[in-house]
């Protein structure tokens, strides 16, 4: 092999090449850590709703690192996804030298358990809120089915202009609703939104005109359901 001079070119060729790509490699790792490529800004794509300048600002100073070149972005988006009331971000560095902050924040649609909230995506996250909301009740990862039922069944109800200010999924994925006007209606586990229709399309005529306010309907029934006004003995 020794005395075969073209292969012996060959292979000199080859690691002057790879001496050259790790030199170059190693320049080019320098120059981006030098301090001439700092992050000038950490720019959002619009303003938050829940989250503090003092929130962001501190994950700024304690979580970005770096250059606009090295900094990690996915770090920092996990860092930004930490807060309360984010529920998605995404980061991508924005020329000259700063960084832009897209964020999603959470939209409270119910509480869930009496304990946190349901997004409308049917998420569960932690956070307390000043305005009224639906109270949602289920089992353990039901949240997302609570929330669907909960557009499903409001769309029924729409013709008699009553909405649900509490849906319930128990143990036994029975399901239970509450209106506006306090009647509690018993849907049980099959055909939930076929007995609410029929519910609904005889409401105006019968349950709406009683003297005594019905509060408690039992929709679990083949050809009917059954009323219960307080003081009725019905």
């Amino acid at each position: 092999m020794w005395d075969n001079a073209p292969l012996l070119r060959g292979i000199a060729n080859a690691l002057f090449g790879l001496s050259l790509v790790l030199v170059l490699y190693g320049v080019v790792r320098y120059v981006l850590r030098l301090p001439v490529f700092p992050l000038h800004a950490v720019e959002l794509t619009a303003a938050p709703q829940h989250v503090s300048v003092e929130q962001l600002e501190k994950v700024v100073h304690k979580q970005v690192s770096g250059n606009f070149f090295t900094v990690d972005l996915e770090q920092t988006r996990q860092a930004f996804e930490q807060l309360a009331w984010v529920r998605k971000v995404s980061v991508r560095r924005k020329f000259p030298w700063s960084l832009e902050i897209e964020m999603e924040e959470q939209v409270p649609l119910a509480t869930w358990n009496g304990k946190e909230l349901v997004n409308t995506h049917g998420e569960v996250f932690g956070g307390i809120v000043d305005q009224p909301l639906p109270a949602f009740v289920g089992q353990p990862d039901t949240a997302a089915l609570v929330a669907q039922m909960y557009g499903e069944l409001n769309a029924v109800l729409q013709p008699i202009r009553h909405q649900i200010v509490q849906i319930s999924l128990s143990p036994r994925y029975a399901w239970q609703v509450k209106l506006d006007n306090g009647m509690v209606l018993e849907l049980g586990r099959e055909e939930m939104r076929q007995r609410l229709a029929r519910f609904v399309a005889v409401y105006p005529y019968s349950l709406a005109t009683q003297a005594r306010p019905v509060k408690h309907v039992d929709l679990r029934y083949r050809n009917g359901f059954a009323a219960y006004a307080p003081g009725s003995g019905v």
